[in-house]
């Protein structure tokens, strides 16, 4: 067997007699993904791109926006002739628009690999023919990596180098985790988890958790927890009630909001009439409860979580705001287990141990284009060229985008109200994918490159604070005629003339060779190749947010405009923002419904990746995503146990399949994301996922005018049972292909 590993987990795989993949997680790991059960359906699925497609309708009329993408057929032809085809309509739409005009896309997500990171290898390529339009942040905490900066002054130390979990097993008696603390989502890291410590820390942890989310198993069910089912969006009024408390009872830290705070005194006049009656209105939690927690929290070591699902809502910057101000009332900013974490349960590494050394990567060059945007807001951008839009305290406007070239990404998957966004993709000239499958990305695209899944070639992969780097040996043979991204992006640079600045005269196996040589010297490559992986030094198991700064704050100030923790800030607030005031507020949500959906990361696959994978397969009810209800909620329209639903709201329907769970609170119904789009064209009822993906139901908003980050955590919606013919499920198979005519 060979190594490998991926965004899961590593392992070891070998392709037997019979056809089939047969994978063996790490031995060091103590806890092995149920993820790597999808990776057999990765290499031979019937949606693999098998060879170049292009779009019938560009083919014969040309580039041009056209409304048919995502409803054309597509025509197969050789390499040569795709890659001549699209390098010179690249060459046209930078020479007749500039090369702002061509929008780099991509996510981070499609290898652990780090030289065949799809979006690396698709933006040094753009950078040598000029430059493109790109995207700032991420879907997963882009609200937060705006604002954290104006409160703490650095998003990277709250994200990247939160307290460890040997720290809070040791000091934190009480944890207030607001999101609770998912375990599903522990064992997934960019560039993967060797070895898998988070849920043997879940596991042993001690102290007592107060769980703050409208789901029960959003804290593992080993820990000593006391449930308070909140309603959705409303974290933050919960948080201003435990301020409340703490003010008028004298609980807080006076000195240390005098110390190491500024713009507390404009907060607490906000707080007066901020009470747990007021609050037990808004979060469904008794106001007696409320204020037995603050007392508790006063009394005890306690560490305010936040998890970043919080922060993917309308208005999410105010419960990461919040959180840090509660902290700050309690002044254990900066002690042992006491404090503010945000992700623990978002990501694996939140809380590791690890090593934190910098991993070879490929280089990306420099882009010459200084046009950006917030990620989340793709549809914007090719919905309205030349308007305006206000970011972090700039007014921005948007590029005319003539061509999109996305590769390692789907965001048919991870963008909100996926029928704006199917109008958007009929603006530009071309759309360009890279993709091992037939997404549902590649199916409104107009050319599709097949590429290569990580076990088809070589690479080295290691995640953040991962313990190893793993030599990734090529398992298989490319399906049909895959190619890499490298070797793509090579072959339309060789065409443009550019082919030495892309590739600097390396294959891929001499660039891993390089990045290897150029980040150590022993062992030698060939060594660590031959080995399967290196074993990193450990990491530092002590790690406190803040320490040096509660220290000396004089010594060691924020990087914030005063040195010190921001509970007001002059600088959000002079932005005049509405919707993000200077400091944390209470502000309703938009829209509601008879029902809160959740639209949450599963725990079947990591995010759309491998929905077809046996482990993603298991999991679906009736042949599509499933749906949890609580059984209330179910009993009142008719629904039981398996029964194919419609979930709808204005925006849209999906279809999905029943489960019933008092885990959940009444009014809340739970649908993760990734199911592969699967949209019923011209449905009676209007558009239909019939395969359950819960992003035609969410609203493509930002979550402020400061961030500009994504709001698709929440939806209203209602829920009925599907009556008449169930269509089927589609996407799990290739679109109907032609040979040119």
């Amino acid at each position: 067997m060979k190594p490998s590993t991926s965004h899961w987990g590593a392992f070891s795989a070998e392709v037997g007699p019979d056809g089939r993949l047969r994978v063996e997680p790490h031995p060091a790991d103590p806890a092995p993904s149920p993820l790597l059960g999808n990776l057999a359906a990765a290499l031979d699925h019937p949606t693999r791109v098998a060879r170049p497609a292009v779009r019938r309708g560009w083919l014969e009329g040309g580039p041009a926006p056209d409304e048919r993408r995502g409803r054309d057929e597509f025509v197969e032809l050789p390499w040569d002739e795709v890659l001549d085809l699209l390098a010179a309509e690249l060459d046209r739409v930078r020479t007749e628009h500039g090369n702002q005009a061509i929008f780099g896309g991509s996510y981070g997500w499609a290898s652990a690999g780090r030289f065949h990171h799809a979006q690396s290898q698709l933006h040094r390529f753009l950078n040598t023919i000029g430059g493109f339009t790109s995207a700032r942040n991420t879907y997963s905490n882009g609200t937060s990596s705006v604002l954290l900066p104006h409160v703490v002054g650095d998003a990277h130390a709250v994200l990247r180098q939160a307290s460890t979990w040997p720290t809070i097993a040791a000091h934190t008696e009480l944890i207030v985790a607001f999101g609770g603390v998912p375990e599903k989502n522990v064992f997934v890291t960019p560039g993967g988890v060797t070895v898998h410590g988070t849920p043997g820390h879940l596991a042993r942890f001690g102290g007592r958790v107060a769980l703050v989310s409208p789901l029960r198993d959003d804290v593992p069910s080993t820990i000593d927890t006391r449930w308070y089912p909140i309603r959705p969006a409303t974290d933050t009024a919960l948080m201003l009630a435990l301020a409340h408390t703490l003010v008028v009872e004298g609980l807080h830290d006076k000195d240390f909001l005098d110390r190491y705070c500024v713009g507390y005194a404009e907060f607490e006049r906000y707080l007066l009439d901020k009470d747990p009656d007021w609050a037990a209105g808004i979060t469904g939690i008794p106001a007696a409860d409320i204020v037995a927690l603050a007392r508790e929290m006063a009394a005890h070591r306690t560490l305010i979580t936040v998890t970043w699902s919080l922060q993917r809502t309308e208005h999410g910057e105010q419960p990461v705001w919040a959180g840090i101000a509660l902290a700050a009332l309690l002044g254990q900013i900066g002690l042992p287990g006491g404090g503010f974490g945000h992700g623990y349960g978002s990501m694996g590494d939140v809380g590791d141990t690890g090593p934190e050394l910098r991993i070879p990567a490929l280089p990306q060059g420099v882009n010459p284009v200084g046009e950006y945007i917030p990620v989340a807001r793709i549809a914007d951008l090719l919905l309205h060229p030349g308007e305006t839009y206000d970011y972090n305290g700039e007014t921005r406007r948007y590029p005319d985008i003539r061509l999109v070239h996305w590769a390692g990404g789907n965001p048919f998957h991870h963008h909100q109200d996926l029928n704006r966004l199917r109008r958007a993709f009929t603006r530009p000239d071309t759309v360009v994918v890279n993709d091992p499958h037939w997404t549902a990305t590649a199916r409104h695209a107009d050319i599709v490159l097949p590429a290569t899944t990580a076990l088809e070639r070589e690479d080295i992969g290691s995640g953040r604070r991962d313990t190893h780097v793993i030599a990734m040996h090529r398992i298989a043979d490319p399906a049909g005629e895959a190619r890499d991204d490298y070797e793509i992006f090579a072959g339309l640079a060789l065409r443009l003339g550019v082919a030495e600045a892309f590739t600097e005269g390396r294959s891929a196996r001499q660039w891993l060779q390089h990045l290897y040589r150029g980040w150590r010297d022993s062992p030698s490559f060939e060594e660590f190749w031959a080995a399967g992986e290196l074993r990193l030094p450990p990491g530092p198991e002590h790690h406190t947010l803040f320490a040096d700064f509660r220290a000396d704050p004089d010594a060691h100030p924020l990087h914030t405009p005063s040195g010190r923790i921001e509970i007001t800030s002059a600088t959000v607030a002079g932005f005049g923002y509405p919707d993000c005031p200077g400091h944390p507020v209470w502000l309703s949500p938009s829209e509601t419904g008879p029902l809160w959906l959740i639209a949450n990361q599963p725990h079947t696959r990591l995010h759309s990746q491998l929905d077809a994978g046996a482990t993603s397969l298991a999991g679906k009810v009736a042949g599509r995503e499933a749906i949890r209800l609580n059984p209330t909620d179910a009993a009142a329209r008719g629904i039981e146990a398996g029964d194919v639903v419609r979930v709808f709201n204005d925006r849209g329907a999906c279809l999905a399949g029943a489960v019933l769970d008092d885990a959940l609170r009444p009014g809340v119904v739970q649908l993760p994301t990734g199911a592969w789009f699967d949209p019923v064209e011209d449905h009676v009822g209007g558009p239909l996922c019939t395969h359950g993906n819960p992003n035609v139901l969410t609203a493509d908003i930002p979550s402020s005018r400061l961030s500009q980050g994504c709001a698709g955590q929440h939806a209203a919606v209602d829920v009925e049972r599907f009556e008449g013919p169930v269509p089927e499920v589609q996407v799990l198979r290739a679109p109907v292909l032609r040979r040119r005519r």
